[in-house]
């Protein structure tokens, strides 16, 4: 059960105090203060684990400073949606919005190379009037061979240019809990002209322990991408370890199933879960079109197939786009067959603009014919 106290409600209150010792009488009952400062209100919610069944809704909102008792409906009770839950959606983070109403584009280098590539990335979105951008400083990679990132090396010039060209937020995976650390070093260092979205790829998806590492910290937002060979309950199960640590800001990522069902494609897109991501969760939901089709071709009608699966999320909804572009793909050590060029960035956004229209007319339409009421 998910108790929503008042707006302001302070814990050192009288009211709060209050309120925790009826809580502490509850037989069978253990339960988790999480408090969120927004720009204008302290929101606060506790979450009662334990035999919350014998407790009545009624009841618990009667208790001093609750304003509503929700009974949680899923097994992901922090993220999830649930009867009657009426919380606030999304979040907002370094001047961006991130929620299940609107749509933001993180376009950029799946793997930071050179500096100077970094840099043509920047002012070419800058150009295109884009505020996020995402930056691969560590990456996995299934060969140990394999060119592993730049890692802390690339953080100060890569932060230092989000400043100078206005970018807001960069999407960036870590691999361990000390890239955090890595991070807020260069952040402080470099004075922090930009913002982090930190990035659980598909392989860590069920690192448990990193979860929890990465849950614990609420200076960043969290985009957590789908594990690759696991089920859609498990994947937002695994985002419910970030929120259960006390960080609710995550965005949950679609980068399609590992499976050659899907050949040519890289993976098995699943963009068609968008909108059943949104039902069962309050999240934002991120779509990765680069790793899903893995590749620049084109279909017979010159609209590349990252475009057209682009297109295929935003249309059922999606609230972020992770997309891999490159000023030289030849010459990108990371993913260069499926990075998009520079100068095709103003084309994909347009796109993406006509994909966005068509969801927005389609919401229309639907109130019209007044479905979910």
């Amino acid at each position: 059960m998910i108790l929503i106290l008042e707006a302001d409600l302070a814990e050192q209150s009288p009211v709060f105090q209050q309120l925790l010792t009826r809580l502490k009488a509850l037989p069978d009952i253990q339960f988790r203060i999480h408090q969120e400062q927004g720009t204008e209100q302290l929101l606060s919610e506790i979450y009662l684990i334990g035999h919350t069944k014998q407790l009545r809704v009624e009841d618990m909102e009667a208790l001093p400073g609750v304003k509503q008792a929700i009974r949680v409906s899923r097994e992901y009770r922090m993220l999830g949606r649930h009867s009657g839950d009426q919380r606030a959606q999304g979040f907002d983070y370094n001047g961006v919005h991130f929620g299940q109403d609107n749509l933001n584009v993180f376009a950029g280098l799946c793997a930071v190379d050179t500096r100077e590539h970094v840099e043509q990335m920047m002012k070419a979105l800058q150009e295109n009037g884009q505020v996020c951008t995402r930056m691969g400083a560590y990456k996995p990679r299934t060969s140990p061979y394999a060119f592993q990132g730049h890692g802390k090396a690339c953080l100060p010039y890569v932060f230092e240019l989000a400043g100078k060209y206005g970018m807001r937020v960069i999407a960036m995976e870590i691999l361990h809990e000390s890239h955090m650390d890595e991070i807020r070093e260069a952040l402080e260092k470099t004075g922090h002209p930009t913002g982090v979205m930190l990035q659980i790829g598909t392989r860590n998806t069920q690192n448990f322990e990193l979860l929890k590492a990465v849950g614990r910290q609420t200076e960043f937002p969290v985009l957590l991408k789908r594990g690759f060979g696991i089920t859609l309950e498990e994947s937002l199960n695994a985002a419910e370890y970030l929120a259960s640590e006390g960080n609710t800001k995550v965005v949950f990522g679609l980068r399609g199933m590992k499976t050659n069902l899907g050949d040519p494609h890289r993976n098995f897109v699943d963009f068609a879960q968008v909108p059943t991501v949104k039902r069962l969760t309050r999240m934002p939901v991120c779509i990765d079109p680069s790793h899903s089709v893995g590749s620049r071709d084109a279909g017979p009608d010159g609209i590349p197939e990252v475009f057209q699966v682009t297109a295929e999320g935003v249309v059922a909804g999606a609230n972020m786009i992770l997309v891999d572009f490159h000023p030289d793909p030849a010459t990108a050590l990371v993913d260069g067959p499926q990075a998009l060029l520079l100068k095709e960035l103003p084309w994909f956004l347009e796109d993406v603009r006509l994909a966005r229209e068509t969801y927005e007319e389609r919401v229309l339409l639907a109130a019209a014919q007044g479905v979910g009421e």
